[in-house]
């Protein structure tokens, strides 16, 4: 996806294993987060910062989502460990991450696999994408975030 595109309807599943629609926020401007994994390090760093920052992206009428292909209760588990007050969504199939194009090969101590590259979404309230964050600084994500909006 590029700067100016309409993100795809479908964004995954809810912490009730519902699905979840990009119509469901109709008229408001998202802030979508695609990351690797819960309970890792760079991951946690990047839910907590957003976490610290949250009420302040929200006072701005944003609606914060984050996604991985981790399921529904690994999601759950993050979110109360780490008190996130924001929206984890589940896409265990990864049609999300490739619908965004953040599904891509990666490289790690010479072995190639497939993985989620760490990508943030900002959308206006259409829907359409306003900017997008290819090198997210994990610690300081809330701060990259809150200069550009």
């Amino acid at each position: 996806m590029e700067t100016g595109d309409k993100i795809p309807q479908y964004l995954g599943l809810n912490t009730e294993g519902e699905p979840v629609n990009a119509g469901d926020f109709a008229g408001t401007p998202l802030i979508i987060y695609f990351y690797p994994k819960d309970n890792t390090p760079g991951c946690t760093a990047e839910a907590c910062s957003l976490r610290d920052s949250f009420k302040e992206i929200t006072d701005m009428g944003y609606t914060l989502i984050g996604i991985s292909k981790d399921s529904v209760a690994s999601h759950l588990k993050f979110a109360e460990k780490h008190q996130l007050p924001f929206i984890l969504l589940s896409d265990p199939t990864t049609e999300v991450n490739q619908a965004f194009g953040v599904w891509q090969k990666k490289k790690m101590a010479g072995r190639e696999y497939m993985g989620t590259v760490r990508t943030t979404f900002i959308t206006d309230a259409d829907h359409r994408i306003t900017h997008i964050i290819n090198k997210v600084n994990t610690k300081a994500a809330a701060l990259q975030l809150l200069e550009i909006l």
